[in-house]
């Protein structure tokens, strides 16, 4: 088996006491690599003489030889930004900038799957004229108003009826602020499968089901997960769209539908905590091991 000799390796984060933080921390130290936490609020980016330049509380950092991003939503642009300087510095990234930003923003990753031809739920844009009449199109209510930003179920309304769905898209038209409608896949029944793709291979997979009278399926709002192998259609669907957003880790959201799987979302940072307590899968040394394949020849 190959062994990697110690590289220097940095999760880019805000929180270094997180668990998914401290799990990658522990498989890197355990691999004998040096591992360090960058803070992107005490990073600083230049270009001097024509090179991209990293500073860390004016102290130069050149001797980096991979990044595992952990970019948060709410520093979505200056995160990506970090990675893209990073990338042209020649430092491996666990996932790149456009990647990132590309599984971020929702209507941006549909439109990435659909060209790929993924399934995904059908879905409109909430910008356009007879928006109210293109709803219809969707089937009956319920339908599903996302933030095209969100995490963790945040920004996910479910609108009952046609008329909670106009007032719920005049009022966010209002405040600009941008969106998409969804079908309601119903026979999902308030469940999804996460899925864990790391260097095209699906590492670890469960089922999370939402508690009762709740629509949304996440770890962090009560939901239950189980552990689950998947079906070669739901696993190809997985390593597929992951292919489509170009991202060598991810999590991969999938509804199962009367159709068949549909992606709902890919995460370009999943959280470990959640699938790797439900499987018992070190997901963090899975990654490791693919920051270590792509620095073989370091």
């Amino acid at each position: 088996m190959y062994t990697a000799c110690c590289l220097n390796i940095a999760i880019l984060s805000r929180g270094e006491s997180l668990y998914s933080t401290q799990s990658l921390l522990k498989a890197g130290l355990a691999r004998n690599h040096t591992m360090e936490v960058l803070d992107p609020g005490s990073c600083h980016l230049s270009i001097e003489d024509g090179k991209p330049l990293l500073y860390v509380e004016n102290e130069l950092v050149d001797d980096l030889h991979a990044v595992i991003p952990r970019v948060g939503a709410s520093y979505t642009f200056y995160g990506a930004s970090m990675v893209r300087h990073l990338q042209s510095m020649g430092v491996f990234c666990v996932v790149g900038a456009e990647a990132i930003l590309q599984s971020r923003n929702k209507w941006t990753c549909f439109q990435v799957l659909s060209h790929a031809q993924v399934p995904v739920p059908e879905t409109i844009l909430g910008i356009g004229p007879n928006l109210e009449d293109r709803i219809a199109s969707l089937g009956s209510p319920p339908y599903i108003i996302k933030l095209l930003q969100g995490t963790h179920g945040n920004g996910v309304i479910l609108a009952d009826s046609h008329t909670s769905a106009i007032s719920t898209i005049e009022t966010l038209r209002a405040s600009k602020i941008r969106f998409v409608i969804q079908e309601f896949i119903a026979e999902s029944n308030a469940s999804d499968i996460r899925a864990i793709v790391i260097d095209g291979k699906v590492v670890a997979s469960m089922r999370r089901q939402g508690i009762e009278g709740e629509f949304r399926s996440n770890l962090h709002r009560g939901g239950v997960g189980e552990a689950i192998e998947l079906d070669h259609r739901t696993e190809n669907l997985a390593l597929r769209a992951a292919k489509a957003l170009r991202l060598g880790v991810c999590g991969v959201d999938i509804l199962e539908s009367s159709r068949g799987p549909l992606v709902l979302e890919v995460n370009s940072t999943p959280g470990l905590e959640g699938i790797e307590t439900v499987t018992g899968v070190d997901v963090a040394r899975h990654i490791i091991n693919y920051v270590e394949r792509n620095n073989r020849s370091r």
